[in-house]
């Protein structure tokens, strides 16, 4: 064992991808369903942090790996947490904040009984909401490490805690998730119904079900691109994109399908799939965009895996695939005008990155006055995320793109959850095997009641006092409790990006909760513990 402990002491970068490696590897393996996923990566993590303590990365590793998931998490979803801060995503915030300050005073709770101070019973409460800047603000507050030892005690119960939950109740209650909006389909239509024959197009396309477009006409045997003005005759073919119900509905008011009219004749129209990868087509409106000298048509936007109707307001975004009509002599010119470079939708600005985090960095250094307690810091947590949600919000500041192309982004964030995890196990294995040896059976049972607190309470809540959608409401229990690795684990255990996009909303709102009351808590009760 010493030789091990040596070997992996001498070599950290190793250690930490070991680390990594095997902890992905554990995530892998399922029991009727349950699998870790990512968050295997904090458990193995913790064993050989205990095996090799001195193995323990500097805290920059960590500190980047956060800031590298949290920055991608709030570009991702900077619109949805600014959408949130009205309508369903005030409720979501309320509930969460009763889950959490619930949470706090079990742990206050728990700390009388066991005859531990305040000061602990913060540790405790910040272990178990997993909240590192909660755990940094009681530590300056109390201006010791005394929090550190509930911290570390309840940390592992505030990750795995949560997923077993999720787990068990998805399993119990087996709910219908609501799938992502269907793929859109075509439909070649022929006209010969008289109340549609005459209409002039533009007229007749307004009467079509909501979320139908006309993209193509044949008439005399060629196609052509839509013209507002035109009149319909009969026996003209249209071709239609929407959904598969309202494109049966639009059918049934032209006259009958007759497929491969258009589709079969490439000689005047061709369809192209082009990324957008030149810098000054992204964060304009489809209706804005500069287009060459010939006629086309942009009829579907494909944005990450779900199709979009190309309205003339739909803001075009890095990343975007757009499929077009256009004369198949032009083809190649389509593609040059675009861009369509695959390599540039896979990266990122290095310099609104860069800059971003800055402006983040530096809004969670903002010392932020609360009356009756010290001051406290967003710090590296809140500020990059904070900072990056209203950037994702914004899409674009004069020349410079906030937003990251969703490849880009998602490699980014998987990326950093997993340095973020495995450094911070790694360094907490060895004060968490010695806490629990000692005396930490007491306190892992308090940081248990106080995690489950907090997840129960916004699930019953979730469910049956404000009826939330079974995603939306993990969500949020995800946002409240604030480890990365619970929705990472819950977005995929339900397939639902929903999962995200309600963690987004939420876990700005209480990370920063937490902070304030671990301050607040340890001004009051600190000096009498």
């Amino acid at each position: 064992m010493d030789t091990i402990r040596g070997f992996l002491e001498a070599q950290p970068v190793l250690t930490l991808f070991l680390a990594i490696g095997s902890g992905y590897l554990l995530g892998q393996f399922s029991i009727k369903g349950f699998a870790l996923g990512v968050g295997a990566v904090l458990f193995t993590g913790l064993a050989i942090g205990a095996i090799a303590p001195g193995a323990t990365p500097p805290a920059m590793v960590s500190t980047i790996g956060l800031l590298m998931f949290l920055y991608g998490v709030g570009i991702q979803y900077g619109q949805q947490f600014v959408e949130g801060l009205t309508g369903p995503g005030l409720r979501w915030n309320v509930l969460a904040l009763v889950g959490v300050l619930a949470s706090m005073g079990v742990a206050l709770y728990a700390a009388s009984v066991l005859d531990l101070s305040a000061v602990t019973a913060v540790g405790i409460f910040a272990g178990a909401g997993t909240s590192t800047p909660a755990l940094q603000a009681a530590i300056d507050a109390a201006r010791s490490n005394d929090p550190v030892l509930g911290y570390s005690v309840a940390y592992p119960v505030g990750v795995i805690g949560p997923i077993l939950t999720i787990y068990a109740f998805t399993a119990l209650l087996r709910p219908t998730i609501t799938p992502p909006p269907a793929s859109l389909r075509y439909a070649e239509v022929t006209i010969n119904k008289p109340a549609a024959v005459g209409q002039r197009l533009a007229e007749w396309e307004r009467m079509l079900p909501e979320g139908v477009h006309v993209i193509g006409v044949r008439r005399h045997e060629q196609n052509m691109l839509p013209n507002a003005r035109m009149l319909l005759a009969h026996d003209d073919a249209l071709l239609l994109v929407g959904d598969a119900e309202a494109l049966d509905r639009a059918t049934a008011m032209a006259g009958h399908a007759d497929p491969r009219r258009i589709a079969s004749d490439r000689r005047d129209l061709d369809v192209v799939r082009v990324h957008v990868s030149k810098p000054r087509m992204l964060g304009r409106r489809i209706a804005d965009l500069p287009m060459p000298d010939f006629p086309l048509r942009i009829a579907i936007v494909r944005r990450g895996d779900v199709e979009i109707l190309a309205t003339p307001d739909l803001v075009v975004e890095s990343g975007d695939r757009l499929v077009i009509l256009a004369p198949g002599e032009k083809i190649a010119e389509v593609r040059a005008h675009f861009g369509d470079s695959i390599r540039a939708v896979a990266e990122f600005s290095y310099v609104s990155v860069g800059f971003g985090m800055v402006l983040g960095l530096g809004l969670g250094a903002i010392p932020i006055p609360v009356p009756g307690a010290a001051a406290f810091r967003l710090g590296v947590a809140g500020g990059p995320l904070l900072m990056a949600l209203c950037l994702g919000w914004l899409g674009r500041t004069g020349s410079i793109n906030w937003t990251i192309p969703p490849p880009a982004n998602l490699a980014l964030r998987n990326f950093g959850l997993t340095i973020f995890l495995a450094a911070v196990a790694i360094g907490a294995g060895k004060p968490f095997s010695d806490t629990l040896s000692q005396n930490g059976v007491p306190m892992l049972l308090a940081g248990a009641a106080v995690v489950l607190t907090n997840v129960l309470i916004v699930m019953l809540g979730g469910l049956y006092v404000f009826r939330l959608p079974y995603d939306s409401m993990i969500g949020v229990v995800c946002g409240a409790t604030g480890q990365p690795a619970i929705p990472a684990y819950a977005a995929r255990l339900l397939e639902s990006d929903r999962v995200d996009a309600a963690y987004a909303t939420i876990f700005p709102t209480m990370a920063i909760t937490k902070v304030v009351v671990a301050q607040i808590i340890v001004g009051v009760f600190g000096s009498g513990s």
